[in-house]
């Protein structure tokens, strides 16, 4: 089967489009996996992997899915409430992609912040983890967008994160620790500047441990 046939088979979708970033090109994705697999030395059209392309581009149009997102968005709508004491929600699942080698990331944020007259709903944070979480990038600076993103969009006084992950890319190539965990942290606001904030958000980080 030639690889036209392939690349026709799963036609580009024209999805609405934000940060003036275009949609996901499924044909060309068919196309350069099929290419991908003739290099390796294998028969993109035997059995096993003759909708392999098909498959390859949906799963990317979805692990990619965040570059079409706006993530401030997500965090559009805030309550004011009198609240100024911590806001915590530790333990926000995430899978990412690894941009050097295009292998997942995956693991848990930890996200506290300090209201300014005015608190966001717990879950509208889980969501802008998600929306950070779907693109190709590394662990360190999701971090710090993630940190940006709620102290900007909250106004909040002060905000910490961070997140432990696992690696496949160093779980399955080159050293090959499977064990091995990253941990990232970004501060912001009284975060960064009082002591006693940041101890009371490390110490809340381990209750429950």
């Amino acid at each position: 089967m030639s690889s036209a046939a392939h690349t026709n088979s799963v036609p580009r979708r024209k999805k609405g489009e934000s940060n003036g970033r275009p949609p996901v090109d499924l044909a060309r994705i068919q196309a350069a996996v099929r290419e991908i697999l003739l290099a390796i030395g294998e028969d993109p059209d035997r059995e096993g992997l003759l909708e392999t392309p098909q498959r390859v581009a949906r799963m990317y149009e979805e692990l990619f899915a965040g570059l079409h997102k706006n993530p401030a968005g997500v965090l559009g709508k805030t309550f004011s409430e009198k609240y100024d004491e911590m806001v915590l929600v530790k333990n926000i699942g995430f899978e990412s992609m690894c941009e050097h080698h295009l292998l997942p990331f995956f693991g848990k944020a930890h996200i506290a912040y300090l209201p300014n007259g005015r608190i966001v709903g717990l879950s509208k944070l889980a969501r802008a983890v998600d929306a950070l979480a779907r693109r190709p990038q590394v662990q360190e600076r999701m971090t710090q967008e993630l940190a940006d993103l709620v102290m900007r969009e909250l106004n909040a006084r002060g905000v910490g994160v961070v997140l432990e992950a696992s690696h496949t890319c160093m779980a399955i190539r080159g050293v090959r620790k499977p064990d091995s965990l990253c941990t990232t942290s970004a501060m912001r606001g009284v975060f960064q500047t009082n002591l006693s904030t940041r101890s009371e958000f490390m110490a809340l980080l381990q209750t429950g441990k």
